[in-house]
């Protein structure tokens, strides 16, 4: 792909603005990656909130999104240059004006965006034990495929060009939101977001940050070490998320129970998705939903459980893995691994990083290193569109999906909260025949035996992505480009005022 006289404008233009110093958005949430859409200040705030808690001595804590317990006490600092920030003895709010302009091209998708702007609303703030955040913005684009897709794989709305005086684009809505009620003992989250449980970065099994983002209600309990999550997810069946289809329900629980040790975190999770039915019942924290699952048509229900552990050393490294079971006939079918029954998965990562002061610059380096396995018909079910784990047809877990083999590498920098430079490597293996797929069916009729291909004539794709980029206090510029298999660029200009 060539970088057209437009994108070069862009880049100087970005450079130019490139004036104002300080910290990047403040927000009550500690929160997972906005990798398209809905992009913030922050360029990578999860993988620099994992480094810190390889490289500290913080409370080790794996489940996302989670309080920022530390922003009410500095909002007063932190907010000063918002757009409207008051406070009283009740309460503080803070609003931003908050948008931008990008240019992204994708060879799978056949499609270039350019212009895509956006702009919104970014409000904070806490009432008493009440805190709350938005972020709302209407997009405009133009697309140059004829058939365009969503970058971001939630919905589209096309203006034709004969209702808008012979001008055609895209246009759609996104936000994310979060109301928190905090009662000392607990926390009750209600949310549009996504949830990332669990120590890895780019491959958890459970619960993804790269999954398409769903409604939420959560409650949080910490019990000493012991944390313990509960949380109900409202799913859509179809891709298309304005589908009549998607009147029907699909219905997610989760619970996760996670215990420091201090240097050693251990992490429960499972999960249990209902398929036109619901049974609030399972939002109680103590319900095994492991358990539970037997006492429902096992055609409209799907379940999953994962155990996960990470070690931290030194205060400069940290070693995790994760086992996901999706379904096993017994213990001796999962250790044969011979038919389709076996449906499991495993990943194992590494992540080492440092601080150093250079003057009095503040200069973080690291490298987070990953292995995934997914067998087949992992996330899927025994009807299409039914109790599939998964939201608008892509999982809730790893986004490589059943049948797949991926392997992610990334060496990354950053100078004074505000310069990122990073180069990450993907090795994926993606299976090509029956049960790569989240709505491949497995039979019951036959299911014990069918031979199960694990990447059967797949064949390994390689990309490369590196990024820079620059989170200012008003303006930040991103730069990514991805070569070799799967070439895109994506550049971005923002800002919050």
């Amino acid at each position: 792909m060539i970088v057209s006289f437009k994108i070069k404008l862009i880049l100087f233009a970005g450079l130019i603005m490139l004036v104002s110093i300080g910290a990047s958005a403040a927000t009550p949430i500690i929160g997972a990656e906005r990798s398209v859409n809905l992009k913030t200040i922050e360029t990578t705030p999860l993988l620099y909130e994992y480094h810190r808690l390889t490289t500290t001595d913080t409370k080790l804590l794996y489940y996302y999104p989670r309080r920022d317990s530390s922003w009410r006490n500095n909002q007063k600092q932190e907010e000063k240059s918002a757009l409207l920030h008051f406070e009283n003895k009740h309460g503080a709010l803070a609003a931003s004006l908050i948008g931008g302009i990008d240019y992204r091209s994708s060879e799978s998708l056949s499609d270039t965006v350019f212009p895509s702007v956006d702009g919104g609303l970014y409000l904070r703030g806490f009432i008493d034990s009440v805190e709350f955040m938005l972020d709302a913005r209407i997009y405009n684009e133009r697309h140059s495929s004829k058939t365009p897709q969503s970058f971001d794989r939630e919905f589209l709305e096309r203006q034709r060009e004969e209702n808008n005086s012979g001008f055609e684009y895209i246009s759609y809505a996104r936000y994310r939101a979060h109301f928190s009620l905090n009662m000392g003992f607990a926390r009750l989250d209600f949310a549009r977001d996504v949830m990332h449980w669990g120590p890895a970065y780019y491959n958890n099994l459970s619960l993804n940050q790269f999954a398409v983002p769903y409604n939420t209600m959560s409650l949080e309990l910490q019990l000493g070490p012991l944390s313990v999550i509960s949380f109900y997810g409202d799913l859509h069946i179809f891709p298309n998320s304005m589908s009549m289809q998607n009147k029907m329900d699909r219905n997610l629980y989760g619970h996760r129970y996670e215990l420091n040790l201090g240097t050693w975190v251990l992490g429960v999770s499972e999960l249990q998705v209902l398929y036109d039915n619901n049974r609030p019942w399972l939002f109680v924290p103590v319900v095994p939903l492991f358990m539970e699952k037997g006492n429902y048509s096992e055609n409209s229900n799907n379940g999953s459980l994962s155990f996960d552990a990470a070690y931290h050393f030194l205060k400069m490294g940290r070693v995790y893995t994760e086992f996901f079971l999706d379904d096993m006939e017994s213990p001796i079918s999962l250790i044969r691994n011979d038919n389709i029954e076996a449906k499991w998965a495993w990943l194992a990562g590494f992540q080492l990083g440092r601080d150093f002061f250079l003057g009095r610059h503040l200069l973080e380096i690291g490298s987070i290193a990953e292995y995934a396995r997914i067998e087949p018909y992992v996330y899927s079910h025994f009807h299409p569109n039914t109790a599939q784990l998964a939201h608008l047809g892509y999982p809730l877990g790893s986004q490589s999906g059943p049948n797949s083999q991926t392997i992610d590498w990334n060496v990354y920098a950053r100078l004074d909260s505000r310069w990122n430079a990073s180069l990450h490597s993907r090795w994926l293996w993606k299976g090509i025949d029956y049960g790569s797929a989240v709505n491949d069916t497995t039979p019951k009729s036959n299911h014990m035996n069918l031979p199960k291909k694990f990447l059967d004539g797949a064949k390994m794709e390689y990309s490369l992505s590196p990024t820079l980029s620059y989170d200012g206090q008003f303006v930040s510029f991103l730069l990514q480009l991805t070569l070799f298999n799967e070439k895109k660029i994506f550049t971005r200009l923002g800002f919050k005022w």
